[in-house]
């Protein structure tokens, strides 16, 4: 072999390409090459289980039932059986306002549920911003839908969310057989709440029953790094039936549970508890308790079209430092080996690329400067490696984008009421360039978490001991304010008395009078 010439760039290239063509390298790029194909095979599975939904909601379409997009049969409507359908409330815990906000809550209002249904809106204070958006929404709907807002007040021993929550459950209605907890950037279909409250009663041994949402991207790199952070979930809430998965946005049990606190589920909210999704997949997993995400429990969720990329940090950031709360040594141990798994994965995925980049710009660089192919033996090794590297990515971006497409197809059959969804709007070299951005983050910011033991929520600092909320930090109003926005929704956190003093009055009326103008007007996603 030739030693080129030591000219700085050249001589950086070739020491590199040297050492990327040892076993090591290629260990390195057959570890890329088999998650890339994992990937794709797993949102392949995902991808069947939807589209039979879509073929089987098609089919019985086709046979008659207009409404096959809420019921399987539409004999279910018949007002015989839908006067005996279970009482359901629904709680959603509110923070702030935002431009996709009006929207989600007014799908949730009007769902075609026939049975008893109860919406209890819950906000810290009635100084949040979404306290005045809401209460404007639901006295549209006075007279035909029940709904009402309640003041939660501020929490003590667990997250404002979890407080917000147990708040809810204490207020709901006495007769109230099923209660489901969903996020504010929620989108529902009409037949949602239906279909969850049916698969309840046709398996009363669920525990939770829960969804995943579909990301709409809004077209900043940050967007599609949410994006590309939900989607390999994905796979665990597209079985059509039992999974280990939980997803806190959307969740229906049974209310007796909270009532008596069964398992200890509310007491396990209550004394620390950070994640609620966490702490109750922990519960259901130590106690045998079956958890299911039925095939059409997928929800359109819109991005900020504001969502930049320091947004996107502080989501990673508390995804991660979710692993640092448990609820038992067991669950601490499982945590800690989806850390570990998780940081190597990611950066297992990221190395590769870089590796491959490196082979690519050496033989590019050696051409040009007219190496012989003696001289450039080294480099085709690593390039030959590179281009199986370069297929199954393809692989895999294909497999996410098919998986996604049926998504869209299956939320535009499940809501034909609304502007349909499209992939006209996805770029799909924003979502490789996420995929590398987002794997190569997550590990520092999983370290971050493992060391920091706190973080900033909502304009809330939480800080752990044992896997449990220790401590409760909120800034003074007239000092720290904190994030002003949350960060996927782009949400307005603070009101009149707290928002910055300067124009105060003028951010809060300019913000709502946007919310109000964008849920009016059509939105490519919505």
């Amino acid at each position: 072999m030739v030693m080129p010439p030591l000219e700085s760039l050249d001589s950086f290239l070739f020491s590199l390409s040297t050492t990327f063509s040892s076993p090591f390298y290629i260990f390195v790029q057959i570890q890329g090459c088999v998650i890339c194909l994992l990937l794709a095979f797993g949102w392949a599975c995902a991808a069947c289980v939807r589209n039979r939904e879509i073929k089987r909601i098609n089919k019985s379409t086709r046979n008659g039932n207009s409404f096959a997009f809420i019921c399987d049969d539409i004999n279910e409507l018949e007002h015989s059986n839908q006067v005996n359908l279970p009482r359901v409330t629904v709680i959603m815990p509110l923070k702030g306002f935002g431009e996709h906000n009006l929207h989600n809550w007014r799908t949730q209002l009007t769902s075609l549920y026939g049975g008893p249904l109860e919406f209890l809106l819950v906000v810290e204070s009635t100084e949040d911003p979404a306290y005045h958006a809401v209460s404007r929404l639901i006295s549209e709907f006075e007279g035909y839908v029940d709904a009402r807002i309640v003041v939660a007040g501020l929490s003590t021993t667990c997250s404002q969310k979890i407080h917000n929550q147990l708040i809810g459950v204490e207020t709901m209605h006495k007769d109230s057989k099923y209660v489901l907890f969903l996020d504010d950037d929620v989108k529902l279909h009409p037949g949602s709440i239906g279909t969850l409250a049916h698969e309840m009663e046709k398996n009363p041994e669920i525990f939770i029953q829960t969804g995943y949402p579909l990301d709409l991207p809004s077209g900043s790199l940050g967007s599609y790094c949410i994006y590309e952070y939900h989607m390999p979930c994905s796979m665990g809430f597209a079985t059509g039936g039992k999974t280990f998965f939980l997803w806190g946005g959307c969740m229906m049990m049974h209310a007796n549970d909270f009532r008596q606190d069964n398992y200890g589920i509310v007491s396990g909210l209550r004394d620390g508890g950070y994640s609620d999704d966490m702490t109750l997949a922990a519960i259901a997993g130590a106690h045998k308790k079956l958890i299911t995400s039925p095939p059409v429990a997928v929800f359109p969720h819109p991005l900020a079209t504001d969502l930049n990329f320091g947004r996107y940090w502080n989501y990673l950031r508390k995804q991660t430092f979710v692993l640092e709360s448990y609820t038992t040594r067991v669950n601490q141990i499982m945590n800690r080996a989806l850390f570990a798994v998780h940081c190597y994965l990611s950066w297992g995925f990221v190395a590769p690329y870089f590796m491959a980049m490196i082979h690519v710009a050496a033989a590019l660089r050696f051409y040009v400067k007219g190496y012989s192919l003696e001289e450039m033996a080294y480099t085709y090794s690593g390039l030959s490696l590179a281009s199986i590297l370069a297929t199954c990515t393809f692989a895999e971006l294909l497999s996410m984008w098919n998986l996604t497409r049926i998504e869209v197809q299956l939320c535009n059959v499940l809501s034909p009421e609304a502007p349909p969804l499209s992939l006209g709007s996805y770029n799909w070299c924003l979502v490789f360039i996420a995929m590398l951005v987002d794997n190569f983050l997550y590990p520092i910011s999983a370290i971050r978490s493992y060391f920091s033991q706190s973080i900033n929520w909502s304009g809330i600092r939480y800080y752990l001991k044992d896997g449990k909320i220790c401590k409760i930090e909120r800034a003074q109003r007239s000092q720290d304010m904190g994030p002003v926005f949350t960060d996927l929704g782009g949400k307005h956190l603070y009101g009149k008395k707290g928002m910055p003093t300067k124009g105060s009055y003028l951010s809060s009326f300019i913000s709502l009078s946007k919310g109000l103008v964008q849920w009016r007007k059509p939105k490519r996603f919505e």
